[in-house]
């Protein structure tokens, strides 16, 4: 299969209500040409009809969505030539994984020999070359999937829409299918737009991740962005373990109680923040410490053995359970020990004003 010319996706204003209900508000949203972007939220956050939008199969009460240059929002799905990969995968059980795959192409009005080669290169593109006889009732979970991906991508489409596709597999090979999927896109280079709820796939696939909740977009950026740098309390909460706790800003200090913190940036205003504490950023403090670390004390709870770390749960002076992440060959300190937690200038992380809770 060659690399095609990927198109970018442009939604302004996009919006959709059941009765009262409304599931997407106004939403704006730009995805670049060959990039891979996730749409992550949890369940109900509308995730998935802003994908059912795209593909065609929801009509939007109001809005525009452009494929390149052309407005498709009147478009049938048949005709908006995007590949769609469903959560369960959609195959035909009547069909050999051949004529699953052909599908498309018949559609399409491809010849016999052409639709055979491409299938063939569809197959050995998903690591099942060969497969082509076989009964949708003999493969794997595993093995269906990349048949619906096979199908999704056989004619070439400009851009690929993915709605949960690894929901259903167990967990180790639905960590190593994000793998395989992050290489095709690179390799293929189609515009592709992926619906999870799981934070860790959607950091080790995308581009980019539009976090979105009760409609609208939380936050749209690179997943290193939006795992240090949340823009507000519901992605910081949402993506990866957090605890907040209320500082104290002024014009030559930041106070957590008693103590004083080397901010890693000075927020705009003064006045009270909540400060985001993520637990592999803390350390356990042993000795003297360098001058850009902030010291909070603690105390002791427990230290649970979780293989390949050692989670040690503490209170902070003010009561607040915070938990840090040791190494599994240190010795975990014992319930009821005083401790010191280390916080690094650059990882004490205020949310920005306005950051809601959840």
């Amino acid at each position: 299969m060659t690399r095609q010319a990927a198109l970018p996706i442009s939604v302004r204003q996009l919006t959709k209500r059941y009765g009262s209900l409304t599931v997407l508000d106004a939403i704006d949203l730009d995805v670049r040409s060959g990039e891979f972007l996730t749409l992550l939220g949890p369940s109900g956050s509308g995730k998935t009809t802003l994908l059912m939008m795209l593909a065609g199969f929801v009509r939007p009460d109001c809005g525009i969505i452009r494929f390149g240059d052309a407005d498709v929002v009147r478009l049938e799905p048949h005709k908006r030539d995007v590949g769609m990969v469903f959560q369960n995968y959609a195959l035909f059980p009547h069909m050999d994984v051949a004529a699953n795959i052909a599908f498309p192409l018949k559609l399409r009005g491809v010849g016999k020999a052409e639709t055979a080669e491409r299938v063939e290169q569809a197959l050995e593109l998903v690591k099942l070359g060969g497969y082509g006889a076989r009964r949708v009732d003999q493969l794997s979970g595993g093995q269906r999937q990349r048949i619906a991906l096979a199908r999704a991508i056989v004619f070439e489409p400009r851009i690929l829409l993915m709605d949960e596709p690894l929901s259903a597999l167990d967990k180790q090979l639905r960590e190593h299918m994000q793998i395989e999927l992050r290489q095709l896109h690179e390799r293929l280079g189609m515009t592709t737009v992926y619906v999870t709820h799981d934070q860790r796939e959607a950091l080790t696939m995308s581009d980019r991740i539009a976090v979105i909740d009760h409609g609208r977009i939380q936050q749209l950026d690179a997943p290193h962005v939006i795992y240090d740098r949340p823009a507000g309390r519901f992605v910081a909460e949402f993506i990866g373990e957090s605890t907040f706790v209320t500082v104290d800003v002024t014009e030559d200090d930041c106070r957590f109680g008693d103590v004083s913190l080397i901010l890693g940036e000075t927020p705009a205003r003064l006045g009270q923040h909540e400060l985001m504490i993520r637990p592999e950023r803390l350390s356990i403090l042993d000795g003297k410490q360098s001058p850009d670390i902030n010291v909070l004390p603690a105390t002791v709870r427990a230290s649970i053995y979780q293989g390949d770390s050692i989670l040690v749960q503490t209170l902070l002076a003010d009561g607040t359970a915070v938990s840090v992440r040791a190494s599994a060959s240190v010795k975990p300190p014992a319930a009821g020990e005083p401790i010191r937690l280390g916080l690094r200038a650059a990882d004490t992380y205020l949310l920005p004003d306005g950051a809601g809770r959840a």
